[in-house]
Parts: structure tokens; C-alpha cells; sequence
């Protein structure tokens, strides 16, 4: 599959150096966490990030009409799926996106072939996952283009379904992807498999309550209605324990995805302790973690990961802090 932006004879050594640039343009967070990984899940993780990352562009674009958002989303899929050529969805999808301010998100757009590019190199097993993600978070967020208001998901139960296609599946994806490379974790996640919805709506539930003021000025707000913050806090507070207990589920022998969900849950959790000191805030700097912070973070997950009873530990201390916030 090849479009007129991109060479086609370019190398997938070259492909794979765009897609590691391009990471940490769009993404400080998981240009941090990403590496971490196994570099053949890396590489299928740092490609489906990517593809999610085009969905959400779409998403978060406030001056398109939801049947825009719901067309180029279909095109996107299709695209993904290879029902439809990929210029069918990139120049379309470009010139709704004329007026987008973030110029990292649109060359993204721009090199979709690339990224589909390198989706095909992988195995069966890994794409159809992959597959399987996209289609559930397009499909699904699609659903939700039209209840993009300022009043508030209807309730619970709408909110939880949307922190799943937005980021449970993403939970199930990894767990799959981890489960195809690493045959302990596969046998070891065997009935505890709900545990990976929790991890992503952990993670997604955090973002949402980070990034409301944001989404409040472009009239949007992800919140259900019947809750207060309080209670929506509580409920985003009892999240990580589940989450926790998947990380756990990692063998040691795999320190780097259990280093990788490690990572991302503990700046969840952090943040959602800055959150629980405020009433009220207006913008994601009054709330967001220093450099110093997350990179005194990032090393003592190198040292927690090889022991339950430390990782155990620090949700503890966060855990009381945030019950005494909440």
C-alpha cells in the first residue's frame, strides 16, 4: 500500500525511525514508557499507539461536525483494514483538518501509509489484535462523536463504556500482544483477563478528569452527569488497585513489561493525587508532574519491577494519600 506523500521503495529501517520521531513528537508520555518494552512488542505497541493517536485526532477536532468525524473515522478503518486505499482517507481527512493547529498530529495523518506499512510486517496474530483494537475504539468513539457536549456523558454506565473503546481495549490489545510473545504471562493472565480493561479505563480515567478544564473551554466534557467530582474521583481512585493487581500478573522475567504498565500507573496514580488536592483548577500545568518527578519515577521502576512487595508498597502510600484527599 503506497501513496504519492511517501517513497515506496523507503526501507522499513526507515519506516521504523519515522515512527520512533514521530512518537515523541505527539507523545512526551509514551515516547518515555514505550521504549521500555520487549523491542519486537515496542515496535507493535509504538505502531498501534500511532493509530490511535490518528483516531484521536479526529476526535479532537472541536470545528468538525460529528458525521465528519464519523465519515473520516470510517475511512480510517477501512484504510486499516485494507477494504479501501489509504489516499481514500489521508487527503480527505487532511483537508477537513485544514484549520488543526497541531502540525505533529497532521504530518502523522500525512505518513498514515507509513504506519500501515509497518502494521503489515508484523505477524498474523499481532495484526489481527491490532485489527481488532482500531476497529473497536473507531467504531466506538464514532458512537460518541455526537454526545461531544458540554452537559456530560448521560451517566456511569455511558462513562464506563466510553473509557472502554477509548482505552479498556487498549488493555485487552496489550494483553493479547504480551500474551503472543510471552508464553509465562499467557499462562499466567488465564482468567484474570477483565484485569486488562482495568488497567486501560485506569489510565483513561485519569486523563479525563486531567484533561476536563481543557476540554470544558472547547464545550466538551467526557464526565458523566448524575456525579460529582467527588464521586467520580472515588471511583477513579479504586481503578488502579485492579490495575495494579494485572501489573502483577507480569512474571518477573519480564521486567520490561511489567517496567512499561508499572510506568504508566504510577504517573496515573500520582497525578490523580495532585488532582485530589484541588477543588477546582484550570489547566493541565496546574496539576501536571515536574520533569524531576517523573524521571525520579522513571528509575525507581527499574528497581520496583523485580519486586511485588515494592510495587505493593508504593500504591499503599499513594493509595492512603488519595483515600484522605478523596
Amino acid at each position: 500500500m503506497h501513496s504519492s506523500l511517501i517513497q515506496p521503495n523507503q526501507s522499513l529501517d526507515t519506516d521504523l525511525a519515522y515512527q520512533k520521531a514521530i512518537l515523541g513528537s505527539v507523545s512526551r508520555t509514551f515516547a518515555l514508557t514505550i521504549p521500555l518494552l520487549p523491542p519486537v512488542i515496542e515496535k507493535v505497541v509504538g505502531n498501534t499507539y500511532l493509530l490511535c493517536r490518528i483516531v484521536d485526532t479526529i476526535e479532537d477536532a472541536s470545528d468538525l461536525s460529528p458525521e465528519t468525524k464519523q465519515a473520516l473515522s470510517k475511512l480510517f478503518l477501512d484504510a486499516v483494514l485494507e477494504r479501501t486505499t489509504v489516499e481514500s482517507f489521508v487527503e480527505p481527512c487532511l483537508l477537513a483538518l485544514q484549520n488543526y493547529r497541531n502540525q505533529d498530529e497532521l504530518d502523522l495523518i500525512a505518513h498514515t501509509p507509513t504506519v500501515l506499512r509497518i502494521l503489515h510486517t508484523y505477524s498474523a496474530n499481532d495484526q489481527a489484535a491490532v485489527s481488532r483494537c482500531i476497529s473497536i475504539m473507531s467504531e466506538g468513539m464514532s458512537r460518541f462523536h455526537g454526545k461531544q457536549t458540554g452537559a456530560g456523558l448521560k451517566d456511569l454506565k455511558e462513562f464506563e463504556e466510553y473509557c472502554y473503546v477509548v482505552a479498556g481495549v487498549v488493555g485487552e490489545l496489550l494483553t493479547t500482544i504480551f500474551s503472543n510473545h510471552s508464553p509465562a504471562f499467557a499462562k499466567r493472565i488465564q482468567g484474570h483477563e477483565p484485569l486488562a480493561i482495568d488497567f486501560g479505563q485506569a489510565l483513561q480515567m485519569t486523563n479525563i478528569l486531567k484533561d476536563s478544564p481543557e476540554d470544558i473551554a472547547r464545550g466538551v466534557s467526557w464526565k458523566p452527569a448524575d456525579i460529582s467530582q467527588a464521586s467520580l474521583l472515588n471511583i477513579a481512585h479504586s481503578k488502579p488497585k485492579d490495575a495494579l493487581d494485572y501489573i502483577l500478573l507480569i512474571p518477573k522475567s519480564e521486567p520490561g513489561m511489567r517496567r512499561f504498565c508499572f510506568l504508566a500507573f504510577g504517573l496515573a496514580v500520582m497525578t490523580l493525587s495532585k488532582i485530589s488536592e484541588r477543588k477546582s483548577w484550570h489547566g493541565q500545568s496546574e496539576i501536571k508532574l515536574s520533569r524531576k518527578t517523573v524521571m525520579t519515577f522513571y528509575a525507581f521502576t527499574k528497581i520496583a519491577v523485580a519486586s511485588d512487595s515494592l510495587m505493593r508498597i508504593f500504591f499503599i502510600i499513594a493509595g492512603r494519600f488519595l483515600s484522605k484527599k478523596a
